[in-house]
């Protein structure tokens, strides 16, 4: 394996000093190392394209290019800056994309097995790259000379005036055992507040769930408490597009409470998107701030410091609350649903869930069917 400390080295000695990204699972124990080391040179930005936006604007001040990270699922996010800025035929700018590479495809051409929502994705991967003119490199675990790969890239990037990649395979990176501690005390978890939701949920009610532990938590809560596992929509990828899925519901079907279980680095990733959904008077927009992403590593997100619910006041939701004890989730839900305008939520609670967490097993194209059959009647 690559240890992370050595690829750190490599990027100092590339005079790499500024870094930024969103996390990813296969590059938690780097994002962690980089956490720790690079301090303020080092931005976990709110969604992809805002951190090549970052590293354009490093270029500009420094003549240095930057380093973005990301999983594979973000290139979505950054082809109109770097096609429409970054690129040789616009700018001209360099910079170090560092990818993550989920539902990877082998040598032998198979495809690792992942969730649902990578399998497409890990097909285009290199596609992408490849219809985006960017010069790429791919690593694994036995992949050597990391420091003149990243040297090699980085001339390239600066000489070609354009971004440069490299992508990263499953377990390339050594384990970094440092990870920054939640110094956060909320005395309960993400798991625990869905499980107080759904209490109070009515029959009538549909939720459309965020992507990440909380769609999973959500199904083995309704499963736990013998419920109907059908009228939720999780959304398994796609993260920060949520609370529009239950926007476009609450538009379609205005006799209906419509219920979005959202999470802070979901929202904060496209967080203008509330001032669409508040206009949807049959909206309850709950969001679970545990103040990280949690299910690619636990790294901190501005929910740390920013008020949601000040935010979503100024967009225009009509009842605005924060909950940081457990003993008042089931007050609030039950407040906000007999509402006859729309609400904001906001659970602080602690990062964490747990390791045995399963997944819905149905397939993802009859669930879809399922869902769209009940909220039709």
């Amino acid at each position: 394996m690559i240890s992370t400390n050595d690829f750190l080295f490599a990027l100092k000695k590339a005079k790499i000093k500024f870094v930024t990204g969103v996390p990813d699972s296969l590059l938690k124990d780097f994002s962690a190392c980089i956490q720790k080391n690079f301090k303020k040179n080092h931005i976990i930005s709110t969604n992809e394209g805002s951190a090549v936006g970052l590293a354009i604007g490093h270029f500009l001040a420094t003549k240095k290019p930057a380093l973005v990270y990301m999983q594979n699922s973000g290139l979505g996010n950054v082809i109109n800056p770097i096609a429409s800025l970054a690129s040789s035929e616009v700018y001209g700018i360099p910079m170090i994309l560092l990818i993550g590479w989920r539902g990877e495809i082998t040598s032998n051409n198979r495809q690792i097995h992942d969730e649902p929502q990578h399998k497409k994705q890990g097909k285009i991967t290199l596609a992408q790259l490849k219809l985006l003119n960017i010069p790429y490199k791919l690593i694994n675990k036995n992949t050597k000379n990391i420091r003149s790969l990243i040297n090699n890239l980085k001339k390239i990037s600066l000489k070609k005036k354009k971004p440069v990649a490299i992508v990263v395979r499953k377990n390339t990176f050594s384990k970094f055992n440092n990870f920054p501690k939640n110094t956060i005390k909320n005395n309960f978890y993400r798991e625990d507040a869905i499980r107080e939701i759904i209490k109070e949920v009515k029959e009538k009610n549909f939720i459309i769930s965020t992507t990440g532990m909380a769609s999973r938590e959500l199904y083995e809560a309704r499963k736990f408490l013998k419920q109907n596992t059908y009228k939720d929509f999780l959304t398994v990828g796609g993260m920060g597009h949520a609370n529009q899925i239950a926007t476009g519901i609450a538009l379609m079907k205005p006799n209906k409470k419509i219920i979005c279980i959202d999470g802070d680095a979901a929202l904060l990733m496209h967080m203008g998107s509330m001032a669409i959904s508040s206009q949807c008077k049959n909206l309850l927009h709950i969001i679970i701030n545990n103040k990280s992403h949690d299910s690619v590593g636990g790294q901190p997100t501005k929910g740390e410091t920013i008020d949601f619910t000040k935010i979503s006041k100024a967009c225009g939701y009509k009842y605005n609350k924060i909950v940081k004890e457990k003993k008042n989730i089931r007050k609030e839900i039950r407040k906000a649903l007999k509402k006859k305008n729309n609400s904001l939520i906001v659970i602080d609670c602690e990062k964490g869930y747990r390791k045995n967490l399963g997944r819905p097993k149905e397939n993802l194209q009859i669930r879809k069917s399922m869902f769209i059959k009940y909220l039709s009647k």
